[in-house]
Parts: C-alpha cells; sequence; structure tokens
C-alpha cells in the first residue's frame, strides 16, 4: 500500500470544493426547490446556508485534528466508535455517488438533449480518466472549468438585470404569501433540496491525506469556498425570482436558460446552455475524487473490500476506488432520473453530516475552535432536512443504508 500525497494548496483546496458546490446543482436544483418552497425559496435558501455553515465548521475542526482521507468516515471512528464511522462513510458514498450520477445526466441533457445517458455514460469515462492520472490534475482542471463556470454565471445575472428592469423588477416574487403552497414542510423540504448543492466542501476534507499543511489549509479552504458558493447562489436565487416567479420556475427544465431569453438575449442561450454542460463536467471531475479517497479510507479499515485500497505508485491516486465508483456511477446513470438523484443524494450527505456534527460534539477542549451550540444545531438541523426530503428519497437511501450495515455485521462476524 502506497501513502497518498500532500500535492494540495489552498487555492487548489478552494477550487475543488467551489467546483463542487458551484456545478451543476446551480442550474438544476432551482425548479424542484422552487416547486417546493414557491415564493419561500429564499427563506429555504437561508435555512440550507445556515445548515451547511454549521457542518463546515465541524468539518474544518474535525479536519485540522485528524488530518487523513475519508472525512467524517474517519472523524466517526476517531471521536465516536467504528460503526458511526461506517455510518458516515456509507452514507457518503451512497450520496456522493448519486450526485455523480446528478451531474453526469445534467451534462448529457444540456449537452445534447434526446442522447442524454449515453453522453453521460461517455463524460463519466473520460473524467475517470482524468482523476486516474493524479491529483493535480484534478485541481488544474477544475480551476480551469469554475472559472468559464463563473464567467457565465456572470452573464445569467447581467441578462436577468436587463430582463427585471424591462418588464419592471418583480420585488413581490421575493417576498412570501406564506411559508409555500405546502407550508413550512415544503420550505423544509427546498432546504433539504438546496442542500445537495452547498455539500461539495466535504471534498476538502476528504482529501486532506493530499493537501499541504492540513491543519490550517482545509479549514480555510471550506470557509472560504462555501462563503463564495453561497453569496453566488444567493444572487441567483433573487434573480430567477426577480424574472421568472416561482411558478415559473418551478416549471421550468433549465430555469438559467430561461432568464437569459427573457431578457431577449438570444445569442446566451447556448452559452448558458454550455456552461451548465461545463459545470456538470467541473463538478463530476472534484466528487470523483472526493468518493475515490472515502472508498480508499475505508477500504484500508476493512469496511470495504481491501482490495479497494490499493494507490498507484505512479500517480498516488486510489485508482480501483476510482475506476469502482465509475462503474457504479454508469450503472446509476442507466436507470435514474435527476431528480431523484438529488433527493437520494441529500439524504445520504445529510446523514454523514450528522455523524461530522456529533463527533465535533466529542472533540475536547483543546481541539475545539467553533462553540458546541454550533454543532448541535447542525446535527438538528441535519435530522430535520432528513425528514422533509420526498418519501422515495427516504425509503430508498434507508434501504441502501441498511444494506451497507448488514454488510458490515456480517463481515464482523464472519472475521471472528
Amino acid at each position: 500500500m502506497t501513502d497518498l500525497a500532500r500535492r494540495l494548496g489552498l487555492g487548489d483546496a478552494v477550487a475543488i470544493g467551489l467546483g463542487s458546490m458551484v456545478g451543476a446543482g446551480v442550474f438544476a436544483v432551482f425548479a424542484p426547490a422552487a416547486e417546493a418552497a414557491g415564493s419561500a425559496l429564499l427563506i429555504s435558501l437561508a435555512i440550507a446556508a445556515i445548515a451547511a455553515f454549521a457542518n463546515a465548521t465541524s468539518s474544518a475542526q474535525l479536519a485540522a485534528a485528524h488530518p487523513v482521507s475519508g472525512g467524517s468516515y474517519a472523524y466517526g471512528r476517531a471521536e465516536l466508535n467504528d460503526w458511526w464511522g461506517f455510518l458516515a462513510g456509507w452514507s457518503f458514498l451512497i450520496g456522493k455517488t448519486a450526485s455523480c450520477a446528478a451531474m453526469a445526466l445534467t451534462f448529457g441533457a444540456y449537452a445534447w438533449p434526446g442522447a442524454e445517458r449515453p453522453l453521460a455514460i461517455a463524460a463519466v469515462a473520460a473524467l475517470c480518466a482524468i482523476n486516474l492520472a493524479g491529483v493535480t490534475r484534478t485541481a488544474l482542471a477544475t480551476k480551469i472549468i469554475v472559472a468559464l463556470v463563473l464567467v457565465v454565471l456572470a452573464v445569467v445575472v447581467a441578462a436577468g438585470a436587463v430582463a427585471a428592469s424591462q418588464g419592471g423588477a418583480r420585488a413581490e416574487a421575493l417576498v412570501p404569501a406564506g411559508p409555500a403552497a405546502s407550508g413550512w414542510f415544503g420550505v423544509l423540504q427546498a432546504a433539504g433540496l438546496l442542500f445537495f448543492a452547498f455539500a461539495g466542501y466535504a471534498r476538502i476534507a476528504t482529501m486532506g491525506e493530499e493537501v499541504s499543511d492540513p491543519r490550517r489549509t482545509i479549514g480555510r479552504a471550506i470557509v472560504i469556498a462555501l462563503s463564495c458558493a453561497v453569496a453566488i447562489y444567493a444572487v441567483l436565487a433573487v434573480i430567477v425570482l426577480l424574472v421568472l416567479g416561482p411558478d415559473r420556475a418551478a416549471a421550468s427544465d433549465a430555469p438559467l436558460a430561461d432568464v437569459v431569453a427573457a431578457a431577449g438575449w438570444d445569442w446566451a442561450g447556448p452559452v448558458v446552455r454550455a456552461g451548465a454542460a461545463l459545470a456538470s463536467l467541473g463538478a463530476l471531475l472534484a466528487l470523483f475524487a472526493g468518493i475515490g479517497r472515502t472508498a480508499l479510507a475505508m477500504a484500508r479499515e476493512g469496511d470495504l473490500p481491501r482490495a479497494l485500497a490499493s494507490v498507484s505508485r505512479g500517480t498516488r491516486v486510489p485508482y480501483r476506488a476510482e475506476i469502482a465508483v465509475a462503474l457504479v456511477v454508469i450503472a446509476l446513470v442507466a436507470t435514474v432520473d435527476l431528480r431523484g438523484a438529488i433527493g437520494f443524494s441529500s439524504f445520504g450527505v445529510l446523514l454523514y453530516y450528522l455523524v461530522a456534527n456529533l463527533s465535533a460534539l466529542r472533540q475536547p477542549g483543546e481541539a475545539r475552535r467553533y462553540p458546541r451550540w454550533l454543532q448541535v444545531a447542525g446535527a438538528a438541523l441535519c435530522v430535520v432536512l432528513v425528514a422533509a426530503l420526498p418519501w422515495q428519497s427516504i425509503a430508498g437511501g434507508a434501504v441502501v443504508v441498511a444494506i451497507g450495515l448488514t454488510y458490515r455485521l456480517i463481515r464482523l462476524r464472519i472475521a471472528r
């Protein structure tokens, strides 16, 4: 077994986290969130951002004490026990694997409508190959993609400002007539779906074994990346509500493309579609890196087949874990739909952060960087947002979590 190499600086870590958060989610998540929350979309966004901040501070505090691969899988094992660690790792794997499928499907839908699945499968295979070339290649590619996507989003904001001025700013769309058509449950459900878009900072923590000066770098990178993502999503949510209103946003397959269309910027439609496709690739690239490292950590401890713990001596990446993840994602791309993948992903990731908050809560005084009430709030929000997800996501996620726990129980009994 070969150790991973510390080749990522602060800029690399921020780029990987931001690339995961400002990816396909920004082009896909507003429609299902508006459907659930209606005119209270901004309230849902604020709740999701608060939950993300609480979870991010827990991850940063834990990463400083445990600068290793695996994220909350390693933290749960160190601060709680092996079972909590396994729950975190397994939840991360299933949630982020579903995220990969969602990113790939979004890429296919924007890049070649009508041929989404074959194109998505090709994208998964190509990005797996890039990750196998080495983590510095992943960071460089992510930086380039993030820069281009931010330019596209600036075009959307400019078009939205023009559309709002031409038609008169619909300020009433920003003021909830009520919590939502389905009440506060709808607001919380939208927050749970929006959390899907914010969860990218986990990739920074899961790559703790490859970050230079991890005790200092990881915490800073998480806070910087999350702050940038929250600001971007807030601006875009205001633009979408002002131009489309909650009803049109909920019914739209491509709300940001509809924003530029409302401004009469016909030339910008293809630009936005290209940006969405590129953002999907950026998110998928960063996701692969994080999932592979968590699978590596779990395989090292025997919670996944130990064959997945192999690290390439040349590129220093967990190549078997990366290939296994790619194969599972390809299978999902061939069978699932986009909105179902988003809900399932949120279920797994919220459980993952529940363990992170509980682990941070257990840390002793000398390791603490943030107040305990912040971890209590983060854990409580994780539970509330999971309970508010669509029932299909809860049922499917519970079944897959039960399968994982059963597998570990059987493996331990056989080992004894």
